[in-house]
């Protein structure tokens, strides 16, 4: 798949979410085999461009191309600008978000909300595409509710004025992420289009990439939720697309390893103290499937330095390598 002159091989691509696709694990699943890794969201807002989390969110220094940064907002002169401005700064692709459901974010009409505005999104559409000289992207889901499925206007109206490639999430935007996805919608709207249309919702295991390839006839599939505590699924999801071989989930040692490199990664891009309080969500996502896990977080989320929660994640995982229980305080 191509997005403008960027090939995208494998074609599985990991979403974008707040708070979770941040540059050391945006580097992560790259290096695990997925073929782009779009940023969290920016927000268009320039007062915000200098404070300290826009300045980590905007830092691409060392990444793969290409580079793909989401922003957010409402305004098309302000969108235009932000597109600029992560030009500047090192963005390949400027992805816009309709996607995003968080209340915060719809409640002034920014991410899924503006599906309500067909006008507002041409406009906003027509300003980026026109700001920038790299491909524009566009993230969507399939409505506002049940009874507003007015994703394929949504997409006549990206495509009309220049959207190099769509993302579509299969909910609408009351459901969240409750429920199940649904394909049909994103297969009506891959069949109208000539530009790629990448599908994503409820995609967590190979053959369900398989399956939703071949439901909806997308160009490529965008795992979201799913990577999280799992940075290998994109790549184990590419190797199946490639191959058709199914790979081993990792075991207790190479999650180990995986996670105290993601965890060394974490420290060294935000400091210190920042970097341990962040990590603490990626270790329960790590461990979530672990009949301990409560207890492991319970105790890992008190480690107040690197190598303490360094030293706490190897002990665990150097236990369950060895076949044996963590030997986990009883404070847990």
């Amino acid at each position: 798949m191509r997005i403008g002159p960027h090939l995208i091989d494998p074609k599985v691509i990991l979403a974008p979410m707040a708070g979770v696709t941040d540059k050391p694990f945006r580097l992560l699943c790259k290096r695990l085999g997925a073929g782009l890794a779009v940023s969290e969201m920016t927000i268009s807002d320039p007062r915000f461009w200098n404070t300290s989390k826009s300045r980590t969110r905007m830092d691409h220094v060392g990444e793969p191309d290409p580079v793909s940064v989401q922003i957010a907002g409402t305004d098309p002169a302000a969108l235009a600008e932000a597109a600029r401005f992560n030009v500047d700064h090192g963005a390949q692709i400027i992805d816009i978000n309709l996607g995003c459901p968080a209340k915060k974010v719809c409640n002034v009409l920014a991410g899924s909300a503006l599906m309500r505005d067909p006008p507002l999104v041409a406009r906003i559409v027509a300003a980026v595409v026109a700001a920038v000289e790299v491909p524009v992207t566009l993230k969507i889901r399939t409505g506002w509710n049940a009874d507003n499925r007015n994703a394929p206007e949504i997409a006549r109206i990206a495509e009309d004025a220049g959207i190099a490639a769509l993302a579509v999430h299969g909910r609408t935007r009351d459901q969240h992420y409750t429920g199940q996805a649904e394909y049909d919608t994103i297969a009506a709207i891959k069949a109208m289009l000539k530009i790629p249309v990448v599908a994503n919702g409820d995609i967590d295991s190979p053959q369900k990439a398989v399956f939703v390839l071949a439901r909806t006839g997308c160009d490529a599939v965008m795992i979201g939720r799913a990577a999280q505590g799992r940075p290998w699924l994109p790549g184990h999801i590419a190797h199946f697309l490639a191959t058709g071989e199914q790979l081993q989930e990792p075991s207790p040692a190479q999650v180990r390893d995986i996670l105290l490199g993601h965890l060394d990664a974490l420290h060294a891009f935000y400091g210190e103290e920042m970097g341990v309080r962040i990590a603490r969500k990626h270790l329960g996502w790590y461990a979530k499937d672990r009949p301990e896990n409560a207890a492991f977080r319970a105790v890992v989320n008190r480690a107040q330095s690197a190598d303490e929660q360094l030293r706490l994640t190897r002990d665990y995982f150097d236990a369950l390598a060895a076949g044996v229980a963590p030997a986990l305080p009883a404070a847990a």
